[in-house]
């Protein structure tokens, strides 16, 4: 089994900073799994960012599909990765493929609240989300 240390802050080694994400268990690398929300959004809920959940509306801020949206479809926690609806390339065969997203190139524009309990930690507090 693999050793992942909980005391561990920070460095300025890129190749340690590397080697926590890939070492981290799947509650801590469900946390890398946040992205941005839009300026509304921020000024309604007092947060920067705030974790992806699967039915959350997101904007595509990077790459080829820059400026689409989509819902997303999938989360992939081993691999940090987001998978939204309707966005898939096509491979040279003719199969379609669904396009894999990190989450800091993605923009959240509205939230899945259909969890009640969906919370945030802001500033010491724990805020329930409103309606």
């Amino acid at each position: 089994m693999k050793k992942f240390s909980k005391s561990w802050k920070s460095s300025t080694s890129q190749r340690k900073q590397r080697k926590f994400i890939a070492n981290a268990p799947l509650h801590t690398k469900s946390k890398f799994l946040s992205s941005h929300l839009s300026k509304d959004l921020r000024e309604k809920h007092n947060t920067r960012n705030m974790t992806l959940r699967k039915g959350d509306k997101v904007k595509i801020l990077r790459g080829n599909f820059k400026g689409k949206a989509g819902k997303v479809e999938r989360l992939d926690i081993k691999k940090t990765r987001v998978y939204i609806t309707g966005i898939e390339f096509v491979k040279k065969d003719g199969t379609k493929i669904a396009k894999s997203f990190n989450p800091s190139s993605l923009m959240i524009t509205e939230l899945n609240l259909d969890d009640k309990k969906r919370l945030k930690r802001t500033k010491g507090k724990w805020i329930l989300w409103k309606e």
